[in-house]
């Protein structure tokens, strides 16, 4: 027996609709905490990513360099600060579960960007890979210290009514919307 791509096409743009991939990957989280789980987790993952990526183009590793403009080093903090102009943006006029989950990612990814040329950015001078240059991976650890920290402390308080509500709502019309599972 076989079915049609469109039926298959249908269900899944149905599920795509419905489903957010963040209600799968962090399971009872309610939605604004998740926004802050995935700045965090956005923001460690950039921020390891990026002092990776910039040592192998440190030790000139075939593939990797900077990136420049006009012959002009663009540092990643400018790409940060972009970054976190679309977020607040976006932020002002949106204010549904799923846009707070992306925007909570990429809010972490942007403050990750800054954070790690924060020495750059107090001594207006590229120390990256200086001694003074540690000063921006202690605020990095800083940081991904205190809000990790926070999250786990914190991860016992219950959820408002309002967010236990919605997330019921939202796995009822799930139970609902899936034809075959009942």
């Amino acid at each position: 027996m076989t079915s049609s791509p469109s039926h298959g096409a249908t269900r899944a743009e149905n599920t795509k609709k419905k489903f957010s991939p963040w209600l799968r990957l962090l399971p009872g989280i309610s939605p604004k905490r998740r926004s802050y789980v995935l700045a965090w987790y956005g923001f460690t993952l950039t921020f390891v990513g990026m002092r990776l990526l910039t040592w192998l183009i440190h030790i000139d590793v075939g593939g990797f360099g900077d990136v420049s403009a006009g012959g002009v080093h663009l540092h990643h903090y400018v790409w940060g600060i972009l970054l976190l102009m679309a977020v607040g943006a976006t932020a002002l006029s949106e204010s549904s579960p799923r846009a707070r989950a992306w925007l909570g990612l990429a809010y972490g990814i942007g403050m990750a960007l800054v954070i790690d040329e924060a020495a750059l950015l107090i001594s207006l001078e590229d120390v990256y890979w200086d001694s003074e240059g540690g000063l921006s991976i202690a605020i990095a650890i800083t940081v991904i210290a205190v809000v990790g920290t926070v999250l786990a402390v914190t991860r016992g308080r219950k959820a408002s009514r309002a967010d236990e509500e919605a997330d019921r709502k939202r796995t009822e019309d799930a139970a609902r919307s899936r034809p075959g599972d009942s």
